[in-house]
Formats: C-alpha cells, sequence, structure tokens
C-alpha cells in the first residue's frame, strides 16, 4: 500500500463528481434547501385554525370563552346552532367545534363539574393533535380565572410548573434542522461512494485501474477518504451557514467533536456505500438497495421516534447499524452540549462498526473487481 496512490486516486474521485451536475445539484440541495425546509416547513405552533362554538349558555363566562380564541393561532370562531355543527364538520368547513352546554356557568360556580363538548376533524391531522391540547388549554385558563375572580381562595387542584432544557422555547425548527443534516449525511455517504464506483463501471475505467499499479485497498480507500471528505466539509458548511446563520439555531456543544464523529460515521456508511454497489450492475438497481437499507437506517436510528418506544428486540437490533450510535452522539453534543467524556463509547462504536464494514466491503470489493469489466 502507498498513501501516494490512495490520495491520486482520491483526488481523481474529486475530479470525476465535479464532472457530475446532477450529484453536485444533489449535495448543494442536500445541505441548503432541504435542510431549510425540514427546519420550517412543518409548523411550530398552530395557524389560523378554523373553530365554530355553540354557546348554549349565552353567559359572561362563555363569552369569555368565545373571545379567547383569536389569530394568529386561530381564525376567529364562527358562531353557529347545535344543529349546523355535525354539518360543518362533514363539509370541512370546521376543524374545530366547541360545544358550551346550558347553564355552563352556574355549574361551573356551583362547583358540579359542568362539561364542554369538543368536536375535532381528525382527517386534518396535524391540526387535530395540536390544535385538541390549544383548545383544551384557553378553556381551561378562562374558567380558572373566571372562578378566581369569584373565590379569592380558589387554588387549582394541581399546579403544575414547566421547565423545557436545552430548548427553552420548544422550537421544533432546532430539531428538524440538525436532523435533516444527520440523516443527509447518510444518505450522501452512501449515494456518492456507491455511484462513484458504478461509474467506473459504466464509463469504462475499470480496466484502467486492473492495469495499474495499485491494490483494491488503495482503490476503495480513496473512494471513502474523497466522498468523506465532500460529505463532511457540506455538513460542516451547512452547520455555519445554514442552521447557525439562517435558522439562528444555537449549537449548545463542540462544532469540531461533532464534525469527528461525523467523520466515524462515514467511515461506516461510505463502505457500506460500496458494498451496495458490489451487488448493483446499474444505478437503478443501486437505487433499490439504497431504499431497503437507507429506510429503515435512518427510521429505526432513533432521529425520527425515540428508540424507548420501539420494541426490545428492534433497539438491540440497531445497536449494530451506526446511525444509532451517530444519532445518540450528535444529540448530546448539538442539543446538550456533552463532551467528549459522555460521547466516547458512541465514538468507539462508530470506530468500530466501521473497520468490520470496511473489511467486509473490501473482502467483497476484491472479490468482485475482475467480474466488474
Amino acid at each position: 500500500m502507498r498513501l501516494g496512490h490512495i490520495w491520486v486516486l482520491g483526488i481523481k474521485e474529486l475530479r470525476s463528481l465535479a464532472r457530475d451536475r446532477g450529484m453536485l445539484v444533489l449535495i448543494v440541495y442536500a445541505f441548503t434547501l432541504a435542510v431549510y425546509a425540514s427546519a420550517t416547513a412543518i409548523p411550530e405552533t398552530l395557524h389560523r385554525a378554523q373553530i365554530a362554538i355553540v354557546d348554549e349558555d349565552h353567559s359572561p363566562l362563555s363569552n369569555r370563552i368565545v373571545s379567547a380564541f383569536y389569530p394568529p393561532y386561530f381564525k376567529t370562531p364562527a358562531l353557529i346552532t347545535h344543529a349546523e355543527m355535525d354539518a360543518r364538520l362533514d363539509a370541512g368547513l370546521d376543524t374545530f367545534a366547541l360545544d358550551i352546554p346550558p347553564n355552563f356557568q352556574r355549574d361551573v360556580l356551583a362547583g358540579h363539574g359542568a362539561t364542554v363538548q369538543l368536536n375535532v376533524d381528525a382527517t386534518r391531522m396535524s391540526q387535530a393533535f395540536t390544535g385538541s391540547n390549544y383548545v383544551n388549554t384557553i378553556v381551561s385558563d378562562e374558567v380558572r380565572a373566571f372562578v378566581a375572580h369569584y373565590r379569592e381562595t380558589y387554588e387549582p387542584p394541581v399546579g403544575l410548573t414547566l421547565r423545557a432544557r436545552f430548548n427553552p422555547e420548544l422550537t421544533q425548527s432546532w430539531f428538524g434542522a440538525i436532523m435533516e443534516i444527520i440523516d443527509n449525511i447518510t444518505m450522501l455517504a452512501i449515494v456518492l461512494t456507491g455511484a462513484a464506483l458504478i461509474r467506473e463501471r459504466e464509463h469504462g475505467t475499470v480496466e484502467h485501474l486492473l492495469v495499474m499499479p495499485v491494490t483494491p485497498f488503495e482503490i476503495m480507500a480513496s473512494k471513502v477518504w474523497a466522498m468523506g471528505a465532500v460529505v463532511l466539509t457540506a455538513c460542516a458548511v451547512a452547520l455555519i451557514f445554514v442552521v447557525q446563520g439562517m435558522l439562528d439555531v444555537p449549537l449548545q456543544g463542540s462544532l469540531s467533536l461533532f464534525l469527528v464523529g461525523a467523520a466515524l460515521q462515514l467511515f461506516a456508511t461510505t463502505s457500506l456505500g460500496i458494498l451496495l454497489a458490489t451487488f448493483a450492475r446499474s444505478m437503478p438497481q443501486f437505487g433499490l438497495l439504497l431504499i431497503l437499507v437507507l429506510l429503515p437506517l435512518q427510521m429505526l436510528s432513533g432521529g425520527v421516534t425515540p428508540r424507548e418506544s420501539m420494541p426490545e428486540g428492534i433497539q438491540t437490533l440497531m445497536f449494530v447499524a451506526p446511525n444509532t450510535h451517530f444519532v445518540l452522539a450528535a444529540q448530546a453534543i448539538l442539543f446538550r452540549g456533552a463532551g467528549l467524556d459522555v460521547v466516547w463509547p458512541q465514538f468507539l462504536a462508530l470506530a468500530g462498526i466501521g473497520l468490520v464494514m470496511f473489511g467486509i466491503s473490501l473482502r467483497r470489493f476484491r472479490a468482485k473487481l475482475g467480474t466488474m469489466v
């Protein structure tokens, strides 16, 4: 093995990538527009939801509740009759229909446990899930304030003090931007290395490699470092200029430490990309294999849903995947400001998985290199 060969072959890969406009567009999009869209496309709070109110009490308390729903969370409430409620929900005119029963204020002041009914159009899933909590909170707050005006000694049965750590405002864009970068690191690492190997076959340059005084290890290592360097550079640029700059997301931990973890992740996933490319004879076949591998890696790694909510068997199985350890380390560093003393087990696991993956891929690549002509 000669480091000079690995360096020169890696430069060749970078030049080949520079001529592939499709891949360049994908890289730029994945670390700019995709990150921005993921952070901002899903609204952080309820926005202009349509609500209708059936006020059968017409009391000061019911009027107070009606006036509590206003933009930007809700549109101005439509005051309707009980007979109109179901028809409007069926027609999709309202997402929420709140029914305030007769004698509501009297029952509240008498302590008789008055009840209001909230009907929700759950086909609008995002608004239905978030808005139900908003409506419940607004009605509860208005009732509590109204009763407190009449009873100076009134105390709610439970006092909840909420303290959110690391993201005090519960800003969803913080989470969306970081997780999009984490997912795109894995995706592009596999795509770029796999495409680089398939490009050799499609362009007929495999024969050139076979007659050159280079080993399969040198060929594979050059693709790993070249494509890994591209993704790592794009990741750093996205974190500095898109996440911190455009989106104003504060990064709690060390950016350098995160990039070290990203480099270990790239070592494993670029090797995986080469392994998949040895099974595929064309880019369409590689794309199908990518779907089968990439979706489970991203969906079950803990980035989309907490690992604790998954079956124990899945949790145990996913410990052999590099994404699981990378997500744990990245969230600890960027969200909670963890240092090396906290994330070293994940780094060690990534290094071990990367070595195993590189060894398996090298063995497969060496066996298939002669048949790729």
